[in-house]
């Protein structure tokens, strides 16, 4: 009798030999990105600090020569990162090609234009880009598979996308639950344990070089202040909720109204448009003494250690500041922005909001509430800012803020990530030879024949 053996079975260790591999290489790339991301920001702040107009000649300069190089040699690199990789897994899906959207040309574009971006001021963050950066990784591990057909392309795809979070903001937890939320909404039963197991390696590769750190430090609460939160947690999730559908809807807006005259003139002048885009963000930034630049990681950092305060301006110089950023056309995510436009809404709201001894509950709320608003995906922005501020005590305050900002934004409009991968997807088929077939059937998987 004839034993037959599925793929995944005959070549098993192989395939997981090969992507335990690339889960280190993206979690030693993504660590690699973080550090070239922060010696940018250093050189900025650097020159910003002896010289305090110098945001108004760098910020233009460097966003349009950003936007020329990914145009002419990187398209595909700009903006976040993560819609491309939804597209990706599409298009995978239909064994369409995903070059244009996750490769090797695709990662360098990413790392070194998005750190570029950063010696401009831009307010972006890497945390999003890590997401393409490593999905790039773990596409081009799908051709060193023993067996091709034993993994699909689109899972591969999405668990580098997982690693990337997991690794980028040191919290693999958080990569398995964005897997399943926002990427791909599925695992395979199949081949989810190594896969998860790919993402996970990639988290601890991060904590392996960098140590099991907090990305915000630590939070403290006393027991009595868990019972003043309730009220607070409505208020700071029907804010943040608002607040993140208008979020939402200025980043669509060029795609939903392409042709109005300002998105067709930044059609025909991109360059050019980035560095008006460059001049807004240098006086928002200026106005706020420095506030708005740069991913906002360290003013963030500082105002949860108590060490620094912020007026009630930063929240909306922060929140202009990556809406202009993006609309630059340049590599750079949105997550850090939007926890740092979070936690200065939190700080400003925690004045009016009393029953607590400092106002870092109130930031952790709002920067929750306001990332789930803006990327619709509760459960990940949950887990993320819990293990960032090591805030376990308020995990359920931190999933019902969340919830509930998500079911307000909603209300507005649809999932941010899912309708830009979407211009992704229908972009880049649009852009394919014409004698190349689009199926927009899903593949059907291969059967595994079972042994009798």
């Amino acid at each position: 009798m004839i034993n037959l053996r599925s793929p995944w079975r005959r070549h098993r260790w192989g395939i997981r030999l090969v992507l335990w591999g690339f889960g280190g290489l993206a979690g030693l790339t993504v660590v690699g990105f973080s550090q070239l991301a922060s010696l940018s920001l250093d050189v900025f702040f650097s020159i910003y600090q002896h010289y305090w107009w110098s945001p108004f000649l760098l910020a233009p300069l460097v966003g349009m020569v950003t936007v020329f190089l990914t145009q002419r040699y990187f398209p595909g690199s700009q903006g976040s990162g993560i819609p491309q990789v939804i597209a990706a897994t599409q298009l995978a899906r239909q064994n369409q090609p995903v070059t244009r959207l996750v490769s090797l040309r695709i990662l360098i574009g990413k790392i070194f234009l998005g750190c570029f971006a950063l010696i401009g001021g831009f307010s972006a963050g890497r945390e999003g880009p890590s997401v393409q950066v490593a999905s790039s990784i773990m596409a081009i591990a799908h051709r060193f598979l023993p067996h091709a057909r034993a993994l699909r392309k689109t899972d591969l795809i999405l668990a580098g996308g997982a690693a990337g979070i997991a690794a980028a903001f040191n919290t693999p937890l958080a990569g398995v639950v964005f897997a399943v939320e926002e990427l791909g909404r599925r695992l395979e039963t199949r081949t989810s344990g190594v896969l998860i197991s790919t993402i996970i390696l990639s988290g601890l590769v991060s904590i392996a070089l960098l140590g099991d750190y907090q990305y915000f430090g630590r939070l403290s609460m006393h027991e009595q202040e868990s019972f003043s939160i309730i009220p607070s947690l409505v208020v700071c999730a029907v804010i943040c909720g608002l607040l993140g559908a208008l979020f939402n809807f200025l980043l669509l807006w060029p795609q939903k109204s392409p042709h109005l005259s300002i998105w067709s003139w930044r059609k025909a002048h991109p360059v050019l448009f980035a560095g008006i885009c460059g001049l807004v963000i240098a006086t928002l930034g200026v106005l706020v003494h420095g506030a708005s630049f740069g991913s906002g990681y360290g003013i963030t950092k500082s105002i949860i250690e108590g060490h620094q305060s912020v007026n009630w301006a930063v929240p909306i110089t922060r929140f202009l500041a990556t809406v202009f950023t993006y609309f630059s056309g340049m590599p750079g995510g949105i997550f850090a922005p939007a926890l740092s436009v979070g936690a200065a809404l939190g700080y400003n709201l925690s004045h009016f909001l009393g029953g607590f001894s400092s106002a870092v509950p109130i930031m952790t709320l709002c920067m929750a509430g306001f990332l789930a608003a803006v990327t619709q995906a509760p459960i990940t922005s949950a887990i993320i800012v819990m293990e960032m501020v090591d805030g376990h005590g308020l995990l359920i305050s931190l999933m019902a803020v969340s919830l509930m900002a998500k079911a307000v934004s909603s209300r507005f409009g649809g999932e941010l990530y899912q309708q830009l991968g979407h211009y992704f997807y229908q972009n880049t088929l649009a852009s394919l030879p014409q004698s190349q077939p689009v199926n927009d059937t899903p593949v059907k998987e291969e059967a595994t024949p079972s042994s009798k």
